[in-house]
């Protein structure tokens, strides 16, 4: 087979949750300039139809606002998904948040916000669009759900953001449950683990947090947005064919560290 068709994602119509910004958008770009019609989804209504209308000059990019971390939202989304497209071919659940606080200060709150949406979504997301999933599946070209962890849920953290860290060992693990009962749908459902990527979440890094960053990736730097458009590309077309249930990391080598 070519590596265009091996590779190719044209025709396709993908859902990204957390869309308007940092990873999301990353994954919006590579989907748009390949051929595949995007939905983006966001909380902030303004940040989601900015990027939309920056990336329908390349291709179809469409806003669907909502707030992830209400079930009625999810609903929502789902319903105005349905009423625009017969099927969903890709579903990217990348909304996400993270909370750092010292253990004996830790607040309840930011458990709870940070777990609720950080897996509870990715679970609950997916349900609600499992009809158009199954609409798009073949036993040829599977429908594909990634769901984008972090490291920080396969390692132990410098940082102390311990709902964060719970929340994305979480993600992998429901991942592999998931990827074992849809498979029989014929869905594929994998996970990303990404390190450190600019984003208005490692933003937050200080200065020593940075320079510590960076001296344990042995690959010295940060990621860059070809290398998610790369991974994205593979997992959503038939090179990723035969992959159900694995965690990819991107992360130029962090986990390795420890």
């Amino acid at each position: 087979m070519k590596i265009e068709d091996l590779f190719s994602v044209r025709g396709k119509t993908a859902l990204i949750t957390g869309g308007s910004r940092g990873l999301g958008e990353m994954f919006a770009r590579a989907y748009v300039e390949n051929g595949v019609k995007v939905y983006i989804s966001s909380r902030k209504a303004e940040a989601c139809a900015a990027l939309a209308d920056e990336l329908s000059k390349y291709g179809t990019c469409i806003a669907l606002p909502a707030d992830l971390s209400k079930m009625s939202e999810m609903e929502r989304l789902a319903g105005e998904l349905a009423a625009r497209e017969k099927k969903l071919d890709i579903l990217v659940n990348n909304a996400g948040a993270s909370w750092g606080a010292p253990f004996a200060e830790f607040p309840e709150n930011g458990w709870d916000k940070v777990m609720d949406l950080n897996v509870k979504s990715v679970f609950f997301m997916t349900q609600k669009v499992l009809p158009l999933l199954k609409a798009a599946a073949t036993a040829d070209d599977y429908a594909r759900v990634i769901n984008i962890g972090s490291i920080e849920g396969m390692r132990t953290s410098h940082l102390e953001a311990y709902s964060y860290a719970a929340s994305k060992a979480g993600v992998l693990h429901v991942m592999r449950m998931m990827a074992k009962y849809l498979a029989r749908d014929h869905i594929a459902v994998n996970a990303i683990a990404p390190g450190y990527f600019p984003s208005k979440m490692t933003e937050a890094i200080d200065g020593d947090g940075t320079a510590e960053i960076m001296a344990n990736t042995p690959m010295k730097r940060w990621g860059e947005p070809s290398d998610m458009a790369g991974v994205a590309l593979y997992l959503a077309s038939k090179a990723s064919g035969f992959v159900c249930g694995a965690v990819i990391p991107v992360d130029g080598g962090l986990a390795t560290t420890g």
